[in-house]
């Protein structure tokens, strides 16, 4: 009989499986979904479905793989949590529980390493490894909640790798993710980012996943997005525009964009009015994030004072910003310093 993988099923799914090999099926698939996924009890024999059908516990315990993802470090600091998780494979990702004012948002890891390469990114700096599966993803999700315990009501694919880069086996995971009788994450409540992939956000924007769509700018022009990320030579900020033009918002209302700045690079009051002129005929939040330091790319990160000023520039050009500051720097946690396990193993594990 064919292992049956509950991290990669929605529970219609589930079902189905439970038909075709047992003769049952919505009513335990639920009922799976419930204990395991909901509640996190891998010992789902002890619920009443199961008590009273020992003949399917005994072939579910046979066939049935359950989540257990190894978690190899987990770190800390004022709320934000960084872990680890080996795959398989013998690789390792990381993922980020970031603290918000009334829930938890989990940045996830869709790649080991990254193909895009921008240069003041950890993780791109590691080069591509492979992709995710639909159920490592998962994965991460089951062990913010059920081993970090943490509640997660909110995901963004913005850690290791480039959604869009594996764009089938993410958009699996978000049917997974939010599957109601599952893990149950609203898909208002799922960004992808991406560096600029224009087939990508095309292929999301037919998806018909209706998620939010963040996009990675850095740059008010092409030729400083050109010196900080090699996918620009494919791509223009035009190219990413017209895809945004093209992209089907609907009620999601807006675009986030990024944009890491880096003093002397990046953040002029010249540069400023040339994104807003960029920016002005779609509908967007620019989220203005101080570099955050990594291994290969040597530069000052930007003050506070160096945010509120550029952030003022594009405000007063009628540009909603907001001001992200940085949040777990010190784990090598932040926005582009995934992938540094030795920055993180110098921090006090929980």
């Amino acid at each position: 009989m064919e292992p049956i993988h509950i991290m990669e099923l929605t529970c219609q799914e589930l079902a189905e499986r439970l038909k075709t090999n047992y003769g049952k099926g919505m009513h335990h698939a639920q009922a799976l979904l419930r204990e395991i996924i909901r509640h996190g009890n891998r010992d789902f024999h002890t619920a009443d479905e199961f008590m009273r059908s020992p003949k399917l516990t005994r072939l579910l315990s046979r066939d049935l793989v359950l989540p257990e993802p190894e978690i190899t470090r987990i770190v800390s600091e004022e709320g934000t949590v960084k872990f680890a998780m080996k795959l398989a494979c013998g690789s390792e990702v990381e993922s980020v529980v970031i603290p918000m004012r009334n829930h938890n948002t989990l940045c996830l890891s869709c790649q080991v390493g990254c193909r895009m390469g921008c240069r003041f990114c950890e993780t791109g700096h590691m080069g591509f490894v492979r992709n995710l599966t639909p159920g490592e993803m998962a994965a991460q999700v089951f062990a913010a909640r059920f081993i970090v315990k943490k509640n997660i009501k909110n995901i963004v694919f913005m850690g290791m790798g480039e959604p869009l880069d594996n764009f089938d086996a993410v958009r699996r995971a978000i049917v997974i993710l939010s599957d109601q009788r599952g893990f149950d994450i609203a898909r208002s409540h799922i960004t992808v980012s991406t560096a600029g992939l224009v087939s990508g956000i095309d292929a999301l924007g037919r998806s018909g996943l209706n998620v939010h769509l963040a996009v990675s700018l850095n740059a008010s022009n092409d030729r400083i997005r050109e010196s900080l990320m090699p996918v620009a030579f494919r791509h223009s900020m035009e190219d990413i525009r017209q895809a945004l033009f093209r992209f089907p918002l609907g009620n999601r209302g807006l675009f986030l964009i990024g944009y890491v700045l880096i003093p002397g690079l990046n953040d002029s009051e010249e540069q400023a009015l040339e994104l807003a002129e960029y920016l002005k005929p779609l509908p967007v939040r620019v989220n203005v994030i101080p570099l955050n330091k990594t291994s290969a790319f040597n530069r000052e990160t930007a003050s506070d004072d160096d945010v509120h000023r550029f952030a003022s520039y594009l405000e007063k050009q009628g540009v909603f910003v907001v001001k992200r500051w940085s949040r777990g720097s010190r784990l090598q946690a932040g926005c582009g310093q995934l992938g540094n396990a030795d920055g993180a193993s110098r921090v006090q594990d929980l």
